[in-house]
């Protein structure tokens, strides 16, 4: 079984959120709503963060220091077509909302009452959902996506806490 690993990030100014708009890609062929990311490469696989950094330079023009306050503040887990998914989300602030062109997508900052409206997967709706509804969160939050009982759609959550123990 194989696992995918990927960095996403949101970028926030002035209660807008930094989302790029896909005409399509290798896995759907229509248009969808994302935020800033993509697979990590061989030498990042232990730091998911420096990937994350990585494609906010390549897709935004936003260098690490015009990033503030970014952490990791989600571990989403899914399976899809015979593979593991795991994504690492990051959340951060832009000192500006000046970005470049992307060959990547369309990137609009958007209010956050607008962000229902865009069509983006199950998974990043959610996990948006639940970011906006629990902002006082300080620690990681686990997402697996499965299904429950009557086969439907299901997302857990979970707290990611040093347990403290052996």
């Amino acid at each position: 079984m194989e696992v995918r690993q990927m960095a996403t990030a949101f970028l926030m100014h002035e209660n807008r959120l930094l989302m790029m708009k896909k005409s399509g890609s290798k896995l759907f062929s229509f248009e969808f709503w994302g935020g800033i990311g993509g697979h990590l490469e061989e030498q990042e696989l232990n730091s998911p963060m420096k990937a994350s950094y990585r494609e906010i330079k390549e897709e935004t023009g936003f260098a690490e220091e015009e990033v503030l306050n970014f952490r990791l503040k989600y571990i989403l887990i899914e399976m899809r077509e015979g593979e593991v998914r795991q994504q690492f989300v990051y959340f951060g602030e832009t000192k500006h909302p000046d970005f470049i062109v992307s060959d990547e997508g369309e990137l609009f900052w958007i209010p956050q009452n607008e962000l229902k409206q865009l069509r983006t997967s199950t998974l990043i709706k959610e996990m948006l959902e639940h970011y906006f509804l629990h902002p006082e969160v300080d620690h990681v939050i686990m997402g697996t996506f499965t299904m429950n009982e009557d086969q439907e759609p299901y997302i857990q959550w979970g707290s990611l806490k040093d347990p403290k123990v052996f």
